[in-house]
């Protein structure tokens, strides 16, 4: 692991100023990024460790706010915000590229190498920047199978690995195979992980207000997740000898884990 820095980062979208969680390793070199979207309920300190994790794994990582600083644990005002945003795939991606703005203007980003990884609305947010044409390395989702408006998704430049519970009413079986015939269709290099007996949001810890139904975390599954995500971009967005040269004494590098090793302690 690697020692972090953390900052706030406030920049408008969606009419609103959003407040995102910027993590960095150690070093002044430039580094492949991941743009981390959130939940329906907004950034909270779940993706902000997720983002600190990436950083520890040696990547430039950005959590991105869905809502101007706001977390919506009413679960009545977060469906009243969130099933608006989407089904308007436009303010989507708005709310997608003003993040991706900020994180490649981050003097420390190759602006080459970034990927999109989000859960919920925020894995919805990749897909669209994805069928937006956005130039991505990887898109990542976990119960995010949303699909787009006709043959955008042959805009999609890179892979897509999605992940979503067996038993998720949100995503159901119908929802996925819709998902996984628009990304066969529109030629693009996917994936789907189904993880048996998880539920919508099997990811995210236990909090301490209602939610909406079908909701549930599954500690062993989410931990799984975790690591299917650091392989989707240690296999799409590696974090090269090159990149680590600057930062890390040489007989580190030598002995350096592999990214799923490294991952399992910051899994969830």
């Amino acid at each position: 692991m690697t020692t972090i820095t953390t900052r706030t980062i406030e920049y408008p979208a969606d009419g609103l100023t959003m407040i995102g969680h910027l993590a960095l390793p150690a070093g002044v070199d430039r580094r492949p990024a991941v743009l981390l979207g959130p939940e329906g309920t907004g950034l909270s300190d779940v993706e902000r460790r997720r983002a600190d994790a990436l950083a520890e794994l040696g990547y430039i990582a950005l959590a991105f706010d869905l809502h101007g600083g706001r977390y919506l644990s009413d679960p009545e005002e977060m469906l009243a915000r969130c099933m608006p945003l989407l089904s308007d795939p436009d303010r989507m991606r708005s709310i997608g590229h003003a993040a991706l703005d900020v994180l490649r203007t981050e003097p420390r980003t190759d602006s080459d190498r970034i990927a999109a990884i989000g859960y919920g609305t925020g894995g919805a947010i990749g897909l669209e920047l994805g069928r937006d044409g956005a130039d991505l390395r990887a898109i990542g989702t976990v119960n995010a199978t949303t699909t787009g408006r006709p043959g955008e998704a042959a805009r999609i430049r890179c892979p897509v690995w999605a992940g979503v519970g067996s038993e998720d009413p949100i995503m159901p079986p119908a929802q996925r195979d819709a998902f996984t015939a628009e990304m066969q269709a529109a030629g693009v290099d996917w994936r789907l992980a189904v993880y048996g007996g998880a539920l919508h949001a099997f990811h995210h810890p236990p909090v301490d207000h209602p939610v909406v139904p079908g909701v549930g975390y599954h500690p062993r599954h989410a931990q799984r997740a975790w690591r299917d995500v650091v392989d989707l971009l240690a296999e799409c967005l590696p974090v090269t000898e090159d990149d680590l040269g600057q930062s890390m004494p040489s007989t580190m590098r030598k002995s350096r884990s592999t990214p799923s090793e490294r991952a399992t302690s910051a899994s969830w």
